[in-house]
C-alpha cells in the first residue's frame, strides 16, 4: 500500500469490526492518512492487534472490546472513543456477521441475531456517534454489500440486514445534510477476507451457477481495495458525496 495523502491528520476515527478484513485494512489506510483511531471489535486480541498495527504506522490508536448490538456496549464505546481521543470526526461501522443457509431452514434466532449485529449494531454506533459528529461536521461510512443490491441465494438475513444498512444510510444523509454530516456506504463483493473465506455452505442443494452470479468478473481482491473506497468517501475528496454507496466488486453487479 503506497499512500502519498495525509487527509486524516488531526481527526478521531472510530472503527467497528477492525480485527479483520475490511476493519483491519481500513485501519492501517486511515493511520497511514494520519487519523487517531479507536479500533472497536469483539474479539479482543483482534481489535489489540489492529491499534498496535495503526501504532506502528505512527498514529495514535487504543482498542476497545464492544458487541455492537448491545446497546448499553454501543453506548460505553462511544463515550469511552470522545473522552481518549477528544473528538470524534469519522464513524466507519464495519461490523457484521455472514451467514449461509437455506431460507426454509433459517431459524429465527439466526435471523434476529444477523439483523443484531449488522443493522441494530450499526443503528446503535450512528445513533451514539452522532452528537458528536454535529461538534466536528463529521461523517459516517456504513458497510452495505452487493447482497443490498441483487438477490443472494442462502444469504436472506444477511442481505436483508444490509439493505436496512443502506437504506438507514440514506435516511441519516437526508436528515442530517443541512447540519453538516454527511453518511455514505460502501458496497464491497468479491472481497476475499476471514469472513467471506469461512462461509459455511449447506451441504445440500446448492446451486453453482446461481452461486457464480455473486463472483467477480475479473478476480477477487483484498480488503484494502475496499478500504481505499471508505478513506475517500471518509475524506473531504468527498465532501459533495452524500448519502451514497459506492460498489466495490470488480464488476459483479455491473
Amino acid at each position: 500500500m503506497t499512500v502519498a495523502q495525509r487527509r486524516f491528520e488531526d481527526q478521531a476515527v472510530l472503527v467497528t469490526g477492525a480485527a479483520s478484513g475490511i476493519g483491519f485494512a481500513t485501519v492501517e489506510r486511515l493511520a497511514t492518512e494520519g487519523a487517531s483511531i479507536v479500533c472497536d471489535d469483539r474479539d479482543v486480541d483482534g481489535a489489540r492487534a489492529a491499534a498496535d498495527a495503526a501504532t506502528e504506522l505512527g498514529a495514535e490508536a487504543f482498542s476497545l472490546e464492544c458487541d455492537v448490538g448491545d446497546e448499553l456496549a454501543a453506548t460505553s464505546t462511544v463515550r469511552t472513543a470522545v473522552e481518549r481521543l477528544g473528538r470524534l470526526d469519522v464513524l466507519v461501522n464495519m461490523a457484521g456477521i455472514l451467514v449461509c443457509e437455506h431460507t426454509d431452514q433459517t431459524s429465527l434466532e439466526t435471523w434476529e441475531n444477523v439483523l443484531r449485529v449488522n443493522l441494530t449494531g450499526t443503528f446503535l454506533m450512528c445513533r451514539e456517534a452522532i452528537p458528536h459528529l454535529l461538534e466536528t461536521q463529521g461523517n459516517i461510512v456504513n458497510a452495505a454489500s452487493t447482497a443490498a443490491l441483487s438477490g443472494h441465494p442462502w444469504f436472506a438475513a444477511y442481505a436483508s440486514s444490509k439493505g436496512g444498512v443502506l437504506l438507514l444510510t440514506r435516511s441519516i444523509a437526508v436528515e442530517y445534510a443541512t447540519r453538516g454530516i454527511r453518511a455514505n456506504a460502501v458496497a464491497p463483493g468479491g472481497i476475499t477476507t476471514p469472513m467471506t473465506e469461512g462461509i459455511d455452505l449447506p451441504s445440500e442443494g446448492i446451486d453453482w451457477n446461481l452461486l457464480g452470479r455473486m463472483a467477480p468478473i475479473d478476480q477477487f481482491r483484498g480488503p484494502e481495495t475496499v478500504a481505499s473506497v471508505i478513506a475517500f468517501l471518509a475524506s473531504d475528496d468527498a465532501a459533495h458525496v452524500n448519502g451514497e454507496h459506492v460498489r466495490c466488486d470488480g464488476g459483479t453487479l455491473s
